[in-house]
């Protein structure tokens, strides 16, 4: 099947082509309103005139293609809330820090921190001046602190404070996660700082809220644990920020992270279980009409309730044009389902586009539906148990295919027993859903009897242990893979030639697959090159000096802290993002020569009587007692770096000289890792 025969399939790459060019490029609304409107009349125009000719033209292909890209500038510049005059960055100034008041509703809770609760909020206004916008808030962490609510509206005197960005090589960038959220500042507070003006729900979200509070409430009173809760909140409300860190991992270690995410499955079983369930409609007069009606209230319903995340708006979504296919009887091409699915769903949020998840899902079912029955053909077996789970094994199997390279951009790792985790639940997920769902409702009214609680609560136990005796064989799992960008990429490129070739075997299909193992073969010359460059680096860390030169994918670690690991986050994330295969330790030496520059590290000893060489760089460690004027004027260095070993009150007096002195220096604490090239 040429899937670029479809037009609709056609029109949406361009449409996703629209939003990463507005993502990329600064495109002012005004611009995007006047191309996309000069391009919609062109296209009129063009449609007018090849009518009239009876031909189809070439150009009137191309302008509907550009036509589409501009719509999806238009639109994701239109749900820029940064673009409209009342968002309230615009009263954000260079003096940020002052003090305003600020009134929020709570939108969302977040998963917290070690020292604060998190929640993303609307701000309704800064002083009297109504503004809107999503923000981030930080709220401090006491024995007195209470949860807030979903939809409360509260007043606070705090300021706006910019997210930090990343302050170490390849380490993840919370600032640009938050940013594809429409979150560009955050607020700090505590309990004792914020008045609460209104605590009633009024939007979905809060009903949502306080219907999934009940539940847990109801919940609480039976015997289930708290990983039991914790799951069952992931499983059936779409809510994972009260699963363990140690849970969690456990499933994405055995490869069924997805178990725990609503997506595709779920609504898929759902949607069979409504349509079962509600057959008896289809005999009343406009019966098969109330019906669909129904569930389609139903599934978004649930996906309301699950929090509207991008997994379960991208499910609810396609299986809402499936049902709607079903009750009109009309077969429905997956791809085309999926590709309404994807222009439907980014219409109306843009930037799900760049979400993992969002990608994840389209990803694993794509390749369910193109390599599932090329892999299912290669054995038949005879009898239907065994036929039952060769079919889950093989769907199990394209789906990790399909999801493999970008599972190791993202994540750089890969479970190699995903197939025991998956062959083991996915045959009984039907059953936990189904099961879940009933009690849920069951407790709801007070009628949940204690053995089908315990059943259900053994149920979730057992497979957690299950996913725990998978994640714990770590000889399968292959953890720091570096992969990157191109890579990932060239891999696709190759999957989708390798398939094309498969099914057709032409002379196409073979040059296509030529052109694949070429791509591959000069991604990972080109890697392999690019890794090889060497670099020295003065990373950050609070009350630590941490040095690295790197030389090919060997990387010796400089270090006031000898327990220093590869598995420490900032070392691991290095590694991992420029392909080290090796790892030394060093205690830290005075003067250090790389390339053509030599670099001076002065102590808490102050110590640097330098005579035979002139140091290019001088990094200052641990808080040394120096006059920065003499250094500079007796040595003449290019550059001074203070890392984060360093009393903040020396590096701004540091800072301080350095301008005066018209002298660069680096803070790490402030400008990230500082590297040498």
């Amino acid at each position: 099947m040429k899937l670029l025969n479809f037009t609709i399939i056609k029109l949406t790459l361009c449409f996703c082509v629209g939003i990463v060019i507005a993502f990329l490029l600064p495109i002012s609304l005004d611009h995007s309103i006047l191309s996309a409107s000069g391009l919609i009349s062109l296209l009129i125009l063009s449609f007018i005139i090849s009518k009239y000719q009876f031909k189809k033209r070439i150009w009137f292909g191309v302008i509907a293609f550009l036509t589409t890209i501009s719509l999806g500038v238009l639109v994701f510049n239109f749900h820029q809330q940064t673009n409209f005059k009342n968002h309230y960055s615009h009263q954000v100034t260079k003096q940020n820090d002052i003090p305003k008041l600020i009134t929020f509703r709570i939108r969302e809770q977040l998963k917290p921190s070690p020292f604060h609760d998190k929640y993303l909020v609307d701000v309704l206004a800064i002083d009297k001046t109504s503004v809107v916008g999503k923000s981030l808030l930080n709220v401090n962490k006491d024995s007195s602190s209470t949860k807030l609510k979903v939809d409360a509206i509260f007043i606070t005197k705090s300021s706006f404070q910019d997210i930090a960005l990343p302050l170490n090589p390849n380490q993840f960038n919370y600032k640009a996660y938050l940013k594809k959220q429409y979150v560009f500042h955050q607020i700090f507070s505590d309990n004792t700082r914020l008045k609460l003006l209104a605590s009633e729900p009024h939007t979905l979200f809060g009903y949502a809220y306080n219907l999934r509070e009940t539940i847990n409430s109801k919940l609480k009173t039976y015997d289930f644990t708290s990983e039991e809760l914790s799951v069952i909140n992931a499983l059936l409300l779409g809510q994972r920020k009260d699963i363990s860190e140690e849970l969690y991992n456990n499933y994405i270690n055995a490869g069924a992270v997805h178990i725990l995410a609503v997506s595709g499955l779920h609504i898929g079983i759902i949607l069979l279980l409504l349509t079962r369930v509600l057959r008896p409609l289809e005999y009343l007069k406009h019966g098969k009409f109330i019906k669909v009606v129904l569930i389609l209230i139903l599934l978004w319903s649930f996906a309301i309730i699950a929090g509207l995340s991008a997994s379960v708006t991208r499910a609810v979504a396609m299986f809402s044009i499936v049902a709607i296919g079903m009750h009109w009887r009309r077969p429905t091409n997956i791809y085309n389902t999926l590709t309404i699915s994807v222009l439907i769903i980014l219409l109306f949020k843009p930037l799900f586009l760049f979400d993992v998840g969002f990608q994840l899902s389209y990803i694993a079912v794509l390749a369910i539906v193109s390599l599932q029955p090329l892999v299912y053909k290669l054995w038949k077996p005879k009898f239907k148990v065994l036929d039952y789970f060769w079919q889950i094994f093989t769907v199990t199997l394209a789906a990790q295919i399909g999801v493999a390279p970008i599972s190791l951009f993202y994540f750089h790792q890969f479970p190699g027993l995903f197939f025991i985790s998956n062959l083991a639940i996915i045959p009984f997920l039907g059953l936990i859903l189904g099961l879940g769902i009933l009690v849920i409702l069951l407790a709801l009214i007070n009628r949940l009897p204690e053995f089908i609680a315990h059943l259900y609560g053994t149920m979730i136990s057992t497979m957690n242990g299950l996913v725990d005796w998978v994640a714990r064989q770590e000889q399968f799992l292959f953890k720091n893979v570096s992969f990157s960008l191109l890579q990932l990429l060239a891999v696709y490129l190759f999957i989708i030639a390798l398939v094309q070739f498969y099914k057709t075997k032409s002379y196409q299909s073979l040059r296509l697959s030529f052109i694949g193992i070429l791509a591959l073969q000069g991604v990972f010359i080109f890697t392999k090159y690019e890794s090889s460059k060497s670099e020295f680096v003065v990373f950050h860390k609070s009350r630590q000096t941490v040095i690295g030169e790197k030389t090919g994918n060997n990387l010796t670690l400089f270090t006031s802290n000898d327990s220093l690991t590869i598995d420490d986050a900032l070392i691991k994330n290095y590694s991992v993002g420029n392909s080290i295969k090796t790892l030394n330790n060093s205690p830290i030496k005075s003067v250090h020569h790389f390339k053509n520059k030599t670099i001076l590290i002065v102590d808490s000893s102050g110590i640097y009587n330098v005579k035979t060489f002139k140091p290019n760089v001088v990094i200052l460690r641990n808080s040394p007692k120096i006059n920065l004027d003499r250094l500079i004027d007796s040595i003449q260095p290019q550059m001074i770096v203070a890392d984060g070993s360093n009393y903040r009150s020396y590096v701004e007096h540091w800072k301080t000289t350095c301008l005066k002195l018209k002298r660069p220096f680096h803070q790490t604490s402030e400008k990230g890792a500082y590297i040498l090239k």
